[in-house]
């Protein structure tokens, strides 16, 4: 008697999109179906051992380089594959999300690359991730432009040889797409939004001279990459393209991961490209995995961190050098202002700081890095236009001076700056305002001047709940309760009624979002991630 056929990928609780049909063929389907059935049962595994890891430090307070991998990190004979063409140049990187004017925007936004994002710069509304994967079809095939309603301006694409190159974001390993199920559970985020996007475009990209690249969040573990890597290689003979056309650039923002950098570059060696240095989610990752670990690893206030403090110092410079040991790019942090249309003044500072950052990063050797406005990118163009020359990239300055030993990356009191009650007050008006767009479908916010997503709600909540549990006490006196945190929140909750007035107030999720950044910030149980709760009360 035969096996049984498996069961098809089924769409449920979802509102038809327009053109979805284009998106969610029979074809996609079964490709998203076979990387579930393949790929998800080590991704379960992989995540258990996150909470395991997460355990030990808890008990010791402490991480190391491994042992076990000390043989790849003393083998100087192995290097990632070249790089292609079009990655070769990535001085300076916009990102955002994937919405229609985004889409337009970043590729005609002078940058070389655009990160564009499924993950934190995007709420996972259905339409988000759909429409998302129809926008960058419809970009490859020159049939996309978008009229502002509010406006009236028209966007359309500019040359093909002008525009920024594609490196796509999915989402993190713990997410899951409830609108796909197969075999009886929902699909994990990350494979739908790489399944989708690689099995329509990876020809089409090869044909226009570029290839399916990614940018992969939230890695924690050399054996996290190792799956991506698997499931690079079966995606590649699956759809019939040459082996080692697919690259990935791995962020580095979890601590875990910075202890792992070269392992990761090595088990994704064939289909590697760079290393990125991600702020907020790094801090974020610090505080959850040290967060029993006394008052040596309480952060200050998530603005007094900068990438000049010691810790962040090591992590960057290790980054840098191991990068360019092993023939990838490292890809500098993010500057996220917006620039103001009203005040020159805040402008003028603004961009000075923004210059200063992207001149210390290609200083450092860094090979590029990232903007979130299209008003920056000349700046830090610049900045690595006085350093690179003609030269796509600077890995040939191999910084053998950087010695990071591992304690380095965790001298969180190295720093000399410490927890404030106005840190306390913007972590909650952030946190609130923040919370309250994603609700609404909006993962890339503009708050107070600069561009915000989920990694910004996460450094947020969590310093929260850190300064709580530690105790702290402000400069002014009071002292990190919950009960400060419920009347700082309540306070903030009055004036932005105030600011918007009632009706205004009433259409958004205000009340929600309060209620909500106060649950994972004052519970006993910390969540691993503040997007796991928000998304079962997104709707769409």
């Amino acid at each position: 008697m035969s096996a049984p056929a498996p069961s098809p990928l089924a769409i449920v609780e979802a509102e038809p999109l327009p053109r979805q049909e284009e998106v969610l063929t029979d074809a996609a389907l079964a490709f998203v179906a076979e990387l579930h059935r393949r790929f998800t049962p080590r991704r379960d595994e992989l995540l258990a051992r996150r909470a395991e890891r997460r355990a030990e430090i808890a008990r010791t307070s402490t991480l190391d380089f491994l042992p076990e991998t000390e043989h790849i990190r003393r083998d100087d004979s192995w290097r990632v594959a070249p790089a292609p063409a079009a990655l070769d140049d990535r001085r300076v990187e916009i990102t955002g999300p994937t919405d229609r004017k985004m889409t337009i925007n970043a590729l005609n936004s002078g940058a070389r690359v655009w990160l564009a994002d499924f993950e934190d710069a995007s709420a996972p509304t259905w339409e988000n991730v759909i429409l998302g994967q129809l926008n960058l079809t419809d970009a490859y095939e020159r049939r996309i432009d978008f009229t502002d309603p509010r406006t009236g301006k028209s966007y359309a694409l500019r040359p093909a040889e002008e525009l920024a190159t594609v490196v796509m974001r999915p989402r993190g390993w713990h997410l899951e797409e409830r609108h796909l199920v197969c075999d009886g559970r929902p699909v994990p985020g990350a494979l739908v939004d790489f399944g989708l996007y690689f099995f329509h475009n990876a020809r089409r990209l090869l044909d226009l001279g570029k290839g399916p690249y990614f940018y992969l969040p939230k890695t924690e573990s050399h054996l996290e990459a190792r799956l991506w890597n698997d499931l690079f290689v079966f995606a590649q003979d699956y759809v019939g393209i040459p082996q080692g056309t697919v690259r990935a650039t791995v962020l580095i923002e979890t601590i875990t991961a910075a202890y792992e950098m070269e392992e990761i570059l090595y088990e994704l060696r064939d289909h590697a490209s760079g290393l990125n240095a991600g702020r907020w989610d790094y801090l974020f990752s610090i505080v959850k995995n040290f967060r029993d670990g006394g008052a040596k690893f309480v952060l200050p206030d998530r603005n007094a961190v900068t990438m000049t403090a010691p810790f962040m110092r090591a992590y960057t410079e290790l980054l840098v050098r191991t990068c360019h040991k092993r023939g990838a790019h490292a890809i500098g942090g993010m500057a996220a202002f917006i620039p103001s249309r009203k005040d020159p003044e805040v402008n003028k500072v603004a961009f000075e700081k923004v210059k200063a950052d992207k001149d210390r990063e290609a200083a450092d050797g860094f090979d590029g890095s990232w903007v979130a406005h299209p008003d920056l990118v000349p700046i830090a163009m610049a900045s690595f236009d006085a350093v690179l020359g003609d030269r796509p990239n600077q890995k040939d300055r191999l910084r053998e001076d950087v010695d990071v030993k591992a304690a380095d990356l965790i001298a969180i009191d190295s720093l000399d700056a410490k927890p404030t009650y106005a840190g306390l007050v913007n972590a909650v008006q952030v946190g609130i305002r923040y919370i309250e767009a994603w609700l609404r479908g909006l993962g890339a916010v503009a708050i107070f001047n600069l561009m915000e997503d989920a990694a910004t709600a996460e450094i947020s909540r969590s310093q929260i709940w850190q300064w709580i549990n530690a105790g702290v006490v402000f400069e002014n006196g009071e002292k990190a309760t919950p009960e400060l945190a419920r009347k700082v929140a309540a306070d903030e909750l009055a004036a932005i009624r105030a600011e918007l007035g009632e009706e205004a107030f009433a259409s958004g999720t205000w009340q929600q979002a309060h209620d909500l950044l106060l649950k994972v910030a004052l519970d006993e149980d910390y969540a691993d991630f503040l997007t796991l709760p928000a998304y079962e009360q997104l709707v769409g």
